[in-house]
């Protein structure tokens, strides 16, 4: 294997787009990644995992931390060594050209842009607690016209406080995560004082649906989507004033600080139930106030005060992260402009610094997502998977950087990271496996729409020879259809909603064995070092920094 040598690999991989303003420290990017993470999930979540695996939930929230550590140390590495804007779109198309890099930041794209659809249905449906909100959601979770117009007005919110700009962004987002940390620790506390039931654990079964009600419920309830979020400090990299110190340590302090307030939740959502709400089985789990889980819980308990507050915050904690979500898509688009993939009026900026057209793009696209997926718990469903599509990028594009960068500059070495990265590879298979054939063939329906879009301006741009058009390696994506197409046959063939030919066991030990295969495909296929090296070089070139 090739080597490169450390005085030809560029140092400088770090961009601000010609527009672009490093105006975000450590917390700022802590907190963008800390604010993603504690959305809608930790209103919702404690109470679907529950539903879905009994008391047993607190090992699937375990299964889904572990899972996401995986992926967030892959994640620190590449993020120190490549600080650029939208940057989990960007690691594959370094490690494997355009045809790979394309279709890795469509999935970045796709799963950024339906988040803030997510969370604003969420704020809606713990609103509808409040009289003024009546008549915004129909019996089945679905919104009605009136739902639909104040979804609407709230994603131009979203939109409206973006173009102020990313030091007032960072700041807004900041204030707003204080107070979304506070408030689910609050909550902890209290309702655990006096109203903690040890045998909540055990009455009705621990795991009643067994294993596969463990593991269905990291995808299908919302764990891995709560747990989802850690790479927006990445995403903003090319605002970052010391992104090669700050992002190793964003990426890792936030999902450290999101998976251990999870699993408390959980813990006492459990324990402080009463008897009757789950007598008849957790899956018929029931009480006064359920559609608002937290707060349900907390005038059960007699706390009604807290339950006012909460109540508020499921307007604060969804609507922060749907703001920090619409700032990712149009970096990741503005990212996808840079390496070819789309039209350049998505990389310009306007006097603020802010990718204006991208921005707009997302508000369209959010909206659109709230005609086929209505409901929350689709949307989760479909968004999980799309997330871990994504990340399942940066464990590959890991793999080829070992091998063909072993000089380039780290500012944070990821220990055992041969074992850990096709580690990380498998367990997002397996996250996308859980998710179930049900949300799976929408996404690949979502991912050929994809590379309808993506593709034809591709196709266009190289025909009329622009300076941006992507360079579309065959050869070193020749495993993409192969591992696309087989993720989806293992899916159909699955007891996840597929036909039941492959039984639970055997179908993680398959879907195990057939991502090693791939990722050692990718990896002996991916580009040359050379090639590597120019690639990264136009970074350094159309995305010099901005004084």
């Amino acid at each position: 294997m090739a080597k490169v040598d450390q005085a030809a690999t560029p140092v400088a991989t770090s961009d601000t787009g010609g527009g672009l303003r490093r105006d975000v420290g450590l917390i700022g990017l802590m907190w963008a990644s800390v604010g993603s993470i504690i959305g809608s999930g930790w209103l919702f979540g404690a109470e679907k995992a529950v539903v879905a695996a009994g008391p047993a939930a607190i090992i699937s929230w375990m299964i889904g931390a572990v899972a996401i550590v995986l992926l967030a140390l892959v994640h620190a590495e590449l993020g120190g060594m490549f600080p650029v804007a939208g940057g989990t779109a960007r690691y594959p198309h370094y490690a494997f050209g355009g045809l790979a890099g394309m279709s890795f930041g469509w999935f970045s794209w796709l799963q950024a842009a339906t988040v803030a659809p997510i969370e604003v249905e969420a704020m809606i449906g713990y609103a509808k607690h409040w009289h003024f909100a009546d008549g915004l959601q129909n019996a089945n979770g679905t919104l009605t016209t009136s739902g639909i117009v104040v979804a609407v007005l709230l994603m131009a919110v979203f939109v409206a406080v973006n173009f102020l700009g990313v030091r007032v962004l960072a700041h807004t987002n900041s204030a707003a995560t204080w107070w979304k940390i506070a408030v689910p620790l609050a909550a902890i506390f209290v309702i655990a004082i006096g109203n903690f039931h040890p045998g909540n654990f055990t009455s009705e079964g621990f795991a009643p649906k067994g294993a596969a009600g463990v593991l269905g419920a990291i995808s299908s309830s919302g764990i891995i989507f709560a747990l989802l979020g850690f790479e927006q400090a990445i995403q903003l990299a090319g605002e970052s004033r010391n992104p090669k110190r700050d992002l190793p340590r964003a990426t890792l302090g936030s999902v450290a600080i999101g998976a251990v307030i999870y699993l408390l939740l959980q813990i006492v959502f459990i324990a402080a139930l009463p008897h009757a709400s789950f007598a008849k089985g957790w899956a018929n789990l029931d009480y006064a106030g359920i559609s608002g889980p937290w707060a349900g819980l907390a005038t059960l308990c007699g706390l009604g005060w807290l339950a006012w507050v909460l109540y508020a915050d499921a307007i604060i904690s969804p609507g922060g992260t749907g703001l920090i979500y619409t700032t990712a898509t149009s970096r990741i688009s503005y990212g996808l402009a840079k390496n070819g993939y789309a039209p350049k009026v998505f990389a310009k900026t306007d006097k603020r610094g802010v990718p204006w057209f991208g921005l707009a793009m997302s508000f369209v696209t959010g909206v659109l997502c709230f005609l086929p997926f209505p409901s929350w718990q689709e949307l989760v469903g479909f968004i999980t998977s799309a997330s871990v599509l994504m990340y399942a990028g940066a464990p590959l594009a890991y793999g080829v950087f070992s091998d063909r960068l072993p000089n380039h500059e780290r500012p944070y070495k990821l220990p055992f990271g041969n074992f850990i990265s096709p580690l990380s590879f498998v367990v997002a298979n397996l996250i996308i496996f859980w998710s179930g054939w049900d949300t799976l063939w929408r996404l690949g329906f979502a991912i050929l729409i994809g590379y309808v879009l993506l593709g034809s301006y591709a196709w266009y741009a190289i025909r009329k020879d622009l300076p941006n058009a992507p360079r579309l390696d065959f050869k070193a994506a020749q495993w993409l259809l192969p591992y696309l197409a087989g993720i989806g046959v293992m899916s159909y063939l699955s007891t996840f909603g597929g036909n039941g030919v492959l039984p639970l066991w055997w179908d993680i030990l398959v879907v195990a064995v057939f991502s090693l295969g791939i990722y050692y495909w990718a990896k002996a296929t991916a580009s040359a070092p050379e090639q590597i090296e120019r690639d990264i070089e136009e970074v350094v070139v159309t995305d010099a920094p901005a004084h």
